[in-house]
């Protein structure tokens, strides 16, 4: 076949082709904001909930928080108080990230 072969599909404009890239990357670029707000947010109440409320729970009784021993409030109360304010702070900071990236409603 020639080389100047003419395809039945039409070729994109350039302009489009720019778009879609640049869409592309800023999806990229807001998830990987996202996972990495994940990953932070999951690692302090892992370390709130197992750390505070469990592996340093002897260490931490030696403090007293409202008359209770503080390894004892996080593993029965701390850690869910701290799990329901990285929720507010998680959506907060995503619609911040959505506004970036203009992929907000």
């Amino acid at each position: 076949m020639d080389a100047h072969h003419n395809t039945t599909e039409p070729i994109p404009a350039a302009e489009e082709i720019a778009e879609d890239g640049e869409t592309a990357l800023r999806e990229d670029a807001y998830w990987h904001e996202n996972l990495r707000l994940l990953s932070g947010l999951m690692a302090i109440w892992f370390a709130v909930s197992f750390g505070a409320g469990i592996l340093f729970r002897d260490l931490l009784d030696q403090f007293m928080l409202g008359g209770y021993p503080l390894g004892f409030w996080f593993a029965q109360q701390g850690s869910i108080y701290v799990f329901i304010a990285l929720i507010f702070y998680y959506a907060w900071r995503m619609k911040r990230i959505e506004r970036k990236y203009d992929l907000d409603d």
